[in-house]
């Protein structure tokens, strides 16, 4: 068997020599020269490997000039100090270097500068200072991206993350927008599925849903009044961070526990329906995730929290309501503008203004106190989220404008108006004409707003299946399918009465073949009007056609 390293070779070019191998058949043996032999002979280590030359550059002259003209800014003003460009147009002035590229220069003076700074003494050598944690004391907060495959779609979405500093007990969220909604919504799940908050202070960058204005270079902070107002009802004591990269490292925790999350969780790329799913498969991964432990750590995330839990303080008792509450006037579209989008309304509240209340996935529409619509949240800017119920009222008096209406292109898109809908629409519009065919698809609509509809659908194919196109028989025969839906299986095992069966027939039937069924059998032949033909003259063979003006 051959050394599989060259530490081995070594070895075993050693003891055979010991053995009497003489230095040609120890060649022979391993397939190395004499020098291979004499060096391992000499030492059971072998030489380290020779370092690759560098590699040469065109800038390879020109470096020593850079590094004299960034030593001179040292000691310059702060405002007349070389750029990268002084210095590029400097070498091409003074220096002939028309062979350099101006990237070739930026990159190795961003690289030089501090270097230099750091040779001369000017700052000091760039090290991290572990830090220790009090249980129960701190936690730490970020948002991270994250791409998934959202009912088919690659879609961009933000992992909110609530981490506890001590433990490493980590509570995730997921959401479409980083938005204040998302952010506020973010801190009371993960207050909720820890029990508490940390007794001391909240480390966060600085985010815009709380930082409304970064003052200078200090800690001091212009925060969001409703964050001011969020704060104050959760107890939390916040603590922000160093703008930009250079104040990453000091909430390092959460940084690299998204970084781990998102490695270990979201590859491959998660596809689900909706985020409602998501969340509840990232809820069952934060538990899943107690069991691991922390780099050298001797206790489980789940232990270290099991003894943090009792140490944090309590949640507040009163609620707050983390949505955003607008005022919005409904326009001549039947329709509000939240955050550049447009949601329909019902059409009656056209001109009136309303109350909206604007969460993270979604937004509410109230109107003198009462629910009036609801949506999904759109994330993109110009976008319509269009109800087709909200215009069925209208489009009685206008049957003209459904064929072409966004809010029917919606609905169609959503899987509301299905083809059952389409093909008993064409068949009302053939058989009753354009105008009144769409307003009995509209009174089929309008049966939506008391019924599931299933039950509607399933009301329709009935319907179109014996030719019954009215609006009632539809009515008729979802309210015959939710009955026997909602019934009770006692109820249904009973025998019904002769006169009462009729309730129990599965759809619509028509009449004629109703009144057929019952008919005796009719034996008589087919008529026949083969009689008829006695009447018809015939002609002869020689006869000529009547001319014009004569009588036949």
């Amino acid at each position: 068997m051959q050394p599989k390293s060259k530490v081995e070779l070594y070895a075993a070019i050693r003891r055979d020599s010991r053995a009497g191998l003489a230095s040609r058949a120890l060649q022979s043996k391993y397939g190395v020269g004499f020098r291979t032999i004499e060096k391992a002979l000499a030492s059971v280590w072998p030489e380290p490997r020779k370092p690759l030359p560098p590699r040469r550059s065109r800038l390879d002259s020109f470096k020593p000039l850079i590094d004299q003209m960034l030593r001179t800014d040292l000691d310059a003003p702060r405002k007349q100090r070389h750029t990268a460009k002084r210095i590029f147009d400097r070498l091409l002035e003074e220096h002939d270097a028309d062979q350099l590229s101006y990237g070739m220069v930026r990159d190795y003076a961003r690289k030089r500068r501090p270097e230099i700074r750091l040779q001369e003494g000017r700052d000091p050598p760039q090290v991290f200072i572990e830090q220790s944690h009090r249980p129960g004391a701190e936690a730490e907060v970020d948002f991270g991206d994250v791409w998934i495959r959202l009912a088919g779609e690659l879609t961009r979405c933000y992992l909110f993350s609530f981490r506890l500093s001590w433990s490493g007990k980590a509570i995730h969220r997921m959401f479409l927008t980083c938005s204040q909604e998302a952010f506020f919504e973010g801190h009371v799940h993960a207050m909720t599925m820890l029990g508490g908050l940390p007794s001391d202070k909240v480390r966060y960058d600085n985010l815009k849903p709380a930082v409304a204005k970064v003052l200078g270079f200090s800690r001091a902070r212009v925060e969001s009044e409703r964050w001011v107002a969020f704060r104050s009802w959760a107890g939390i004591e916040a603590f922000y961070c160093r703008p930009g990269v250079e104040g990453a490292h000091e909430k390092g925790g959460v940084e690299g526990q998204i970084g781990w999350f998102r490695r270990n969780h979201f590859v491959p790329v998660p596809d689900v329906a909706s985020l409602a799913e998501l969340n509840a498969l990232i809820d069952s991964w934060d538990r899943h995730d107690e069991r691991r432990r922390i780099r050298m750590r001797t206790q489980t995330i789940g232990e270290r929290f099991a003894q943090e839990q009792s140490l944090l303080r309590p949640l507040p008792i009163e609620p707050f309501e983390i949505g955003r509450l607008l005022t919005p006037r409904v326009n001549l579209h039947s329709q509000i503008t939240v955050r550049t989008n447009r949601y329909s309304v019902p059409i009656r509240l056209a001109g009136h203004p309303v109350r909206v209340m604007l969460f993270a996935s979604h937004l509410v529409v109230y109107h003198k106190g009462v629910e009036v619509a609801r949506h999904e949240r759109l994330i993109a800017k110009g976008g319509a989220r269009l109800e087709l119920d909200h215009y069925l009222e209208a489009l009685a008096h206008k049957p003209g404008a459904l064929a072409g209406a966004t809010a029917l292109e919606q609905a169609r898109a959503a899987g509301t108006f299905t083809a059952t809908h389409e093909a008993w629409w064409a068949a009302a519009r053939k058989a009753h004409g354009e105008a009144a065919g769409t307003g009995e698809l509209i009174e089929v609509l309008l049966l939506h707003r008391h019924m599931a509809h299933h039950h509607v659908v399933a009301g329709i194919a009935a319907a179109l299946k014996v030719g019954a196109l009215s609006a009632d028989v539809v009515a008729l025969e979802a309210r015959k399918i939710a009955q026997a839906g909602d019934g009770s299986a006692a109820e249904s095992a009973l025998p019904r009465p002769e006169h009462l069966v009729w309730i129990d027939e599965p759809a619509v039937i028509s009449l004629t073949t109703r009144r057929l069924a019952q008919l005796p059998p009719d034996t008589r032949p087919l008529p026949s009007v083969a009689v008829y033909d006695q009447l018809l003259r015939r002609r002869t063979g020689g006869a000529q056609p009547a001319s014009e003006g004569e009588t036949p």
